[in-house]
């Protein structure tokens, strides 16, 4: 007796077990004087639950891109684009998003920041503080509630925006180069900073990143893109044991290994822009 699935239906079930596909996405701009810029082509993509993925590729390739169009601020050309098997639609709040540039309320207090997501989504006020001072411990900032984001180093900030993200549980964690501003030393440790506060939350995050080392250490796969328009070119699966630790994993002799394969792949696209 056969057990296979109509197609209809075998796509439906692996969309089901996805928390993000991208199945053959162009995506087109048109500039003020009528010009149009291919921003991504023919681009497919899929993410299981719980995975974490980084994107790298060259400058311009459409790596934020691919963050916009699963939040449905931008809206594909050609193909589809669906979170946790539903097309995006809108703004969907299971979805968390890091950004580059602190975004942090610069107004509000550490504890106030932290605090402000389960404010807007309703929930009470003892519960709120309950959340906010369990994160603020996480995050290693409980000396610091009542401190203002410029009284912070970068790094501090970074775990304010952290604490503001995990606390509001998103299924689907976006983040767009979040590190790239810091110096190496805060960067190896808010790395394993998010390793820690990821692991065993069951989300699925996509990391961007220009930085090849940071998405072995962090991701399950790595996506490599192409130049404009970008294209995906090849993923490597990324076997090292968790949990990993960046400041011990980088000296692995895989690590090294998958670190010059992605750079030359990498660098054909460097080349061609």
């Amino acid at each position: 007796m056969k057990n296979d699935l109509p197609a209809d239906t075998a796509a439906a079930s692996v969309a089901a077990a996805s928390a993000i596909d991208f199945h053959d996405v162009s995506l087109r701009f048109i500039s003020q004087d009528g010009n149009a810029t291919v921003a991504l082509r023919n681009f497919s993509m899929s993410v299981a639950r719980g995975e974490f993925v980084a994107i790298v590729g060259p400058t311009g390739c459409g790596k934020s891109t691919t963050l916009n169009m699963v939040t449905g601020l931008l809206r594909p050309t050609v193909g589809e684009v669906r979170v946790m098997g539903q097309p995006v639609t809108g703004i969907d709040p299971r979805i968390g998003f890091v950004f580059q540039a602190d975004a942090v309320f610069p107004w509000r207090s550490v504890e106030n920041n932290v605090a402000a997501g389960p404010q807007f989504r309703g929930k009470s006020h003892k519960e709120t503080m309950a959340l906010t001072q369990q994160w603020l411990q996480r995050v290693g900032l409980s000396k610091f509630a009542q401190h203002y984001p410029h009284q912070l180093s970068g790094g501090m900030r970074k775990r304010v925006a952290l604490a503001q993200t995990f606390i509001n549980q998103p299924e689907i964690l976006l983040m767009d180069e979040p590190f790239s501003a810091l110096d190496m030393q805060t960067r190896t440790l808010m790395q394993d900073e998010l390793l820690k506060l990821w692991s065993g939350t069951g989300g699925s995050v996509v990391f961007v990143t220009h930085d090849i080392d940071e998405a072995i250490a962090l991701a399950d796969r790595v996506f490599v893109l192409s130049a404009r328009p970008g294209r995906l070119k090849r993923v490597y699966d990324i076997h090292l044991p968790r949990p990993r630790a960046m400041s011990e994993v980088r000296y692995d002799p895989r690590f090294i290994a998958l670190s010059r394969q992605i750079w030359d792949d990498l660098r054909e696209e460097v080349v061609i822009q």
